[in-house]
């Protein structure tokens, strides 16, 4: 018989040895749970955040949905969110409550959200207003002319113009209640 010429390690340092690489799995099982943990309870907002612009709102002169011709300048000395959007458009959908919320908290205080709609006739846009019991103005765009003058091709985009006529804030994306929430009241104290 031949004997194994390897050399034995003592039973102490095999048990250490043993032990340190349970505990490195266990923390890194904890840390992975706690990753997991943290994600899960994190209120993560994937919404698009502002940018701070300074520029003199567009002359923008559209219909409202009774056909009436109505102007950006009639809104001067309010706050106003102009949000352009669509009924087909699904991040636009996703913030519709959101805006109303928000618009209804608001409008007391010099606030006012128009909404434009991007291409659609009335009897397209008329439903999707009832559906979210929107009570902000709605404007029809048939000819895409607030993207141009926003200088915009994506839907949704928002713009914030203070009471002096000026863009602060521009929003590409869909906007949540905490970044309406965190960007836009300090305006509307202004």
């Amino acid at each position: 018989m031949t004997e194994s010429l390897q050399p034995s390690q003592p039973p102490t340092a095999r048990f250490m040895a043993g032990l340190m690489i349970g505990v490195g799995l266990i923390a890194v099982g904890i840390m992975f749970f706690m990753l997991l943990r943290e994600q899960a309870d994190s209120t993560q907002d994937f919404s698009a955040v502002p940018v701070k612009v300074d520029y003199a709102a567009p002359d923008l002169d559209l219909v409202d949905l009774s056909g009436k011709d109505v102007s950006l300048d009639d809104y001067l000395g309010s706050v106003v969110l102009v949000n352009l959007w669509a009924t087909w458009c699904p991040p636009c959908r996703e913030e519709m409550p959101t805006l109303q919320t928000f618009y209804e908290k608001y409008k007391d205080d010099g606030f006012v959200l128009l909404a434009i709609d991007q291409e659609e006739t009335r009897e397209v846009v008329e439903p999707f207003i009832n559906e979210f019991g929107l009570t902000f103005p709605v404007w029809l765009d048939i000819d895409y002319l607030a993207q141009r003058e926003f200088k915009t091709m994506n839907l949704p985009s928002s713009y914030v113009i203070d009471r002096e006529g000026r863009v602060r804030l521009m929003w590409i994306g869909g906007i949540s209640k905490r970044n309406l929430e965190k960007y836009v009241p300090d305006l509307i104290k202004e």
